[in-house]
């Protein structure tokens, strides 16, 4: 099996998915199959709920762990590590957090390359009232501990997206000569105060020097 395989594979295979999430009945699907349903961030995770129910029979699901602790994972695996993401168009930020450094870099040195799936979705927001933030909230038994802690830090609540539409996906392939177009994201500390491990970054104006196939649903 070879990188070109694996994206015929995987276009043939995500041809045919659905293109509108409602964000309730996605929810609701989710937490029925007990995947990530509570995240605030849940047309993401839908995403890879849909990728993993077509992907499965043709796909290492996850693949490889990196680390001693193996705390790095990607999310599918076939000649190479692929990992999955969504990312709102209309969005102010044309950046995507991509996965650790370090385990990015070994990935690509031990099978010559790197794969994203990035499905570029329409989303639309809460109303005013944020009956769906209530909702979501509702459903799973009152705020999160990360929800009070955020609010403690600042009084700000961001909207939370009610429906996705999924308008394009791209495969994009990271080598050894590309992977240097990749921003670098610092992410803080962890809570016992140690400095997490720094991300790859994708600014989507460099776009070109990764991809290799997509699909377009309008």
């Amino acid at each position: 099996m070879t990188v070109k395989n694996d994206v015929q594979s995987l276009k043939n295979l995500l041809l045919k998915l659905p293109i509108k999430w409602e964000g309730k009945k996605s929810v609701l699907e989710l937490k029925e199959a007990n995947f990530n349903w509570r995240q605030m961030e849940w047309w993401g995770f839908y995403f890879e709920y849909l990728c993993y129910q077509r992907l499965g029979n043709t796909f290492t699901i996850p693949g490889d762990k990196y680390g001693k602790a193996r705390t790095a994972c990607f999310d599918i695996k076939g000649s190479i590590n692929w990992d999955l993401k969504a990312k709102a168009i209309k969005s102010d930020d044309h950046r995507s957090i991509l996965n650790d450094v370090e385990a990015m870099n070994w990935s690509v040195q031990k099978y010559g390359a790197h794969g994203l799936i990035i499905a570029l979705c329409d989303v639309e927001y809460n109303d005013v009232n944020r009956s769906f933030q209530t909702w979501h909230q509702e459903l799973k038994g009152g705020k999160s501990n990360y929800e009070i802690s955020r609010e403690q830090r600042t009084s700000i609540s961001r909207y939370r997206k009610t429906k996705a539409e999924l308008q394009e996906i791209l495969f994009l392939i990271v080598t050894s000569k590309n992977i240097s177009s990749l921003g670098i994201h610092h992410q803080g500390r962890n809570s016992n105060g140690k400095p997490r491990p720094p991300k790859y970054m994708l600014d989507y104006e460099t776009i070109k020097k990764f991809l290799v196939e997509q699909i377009v649903f309008h």
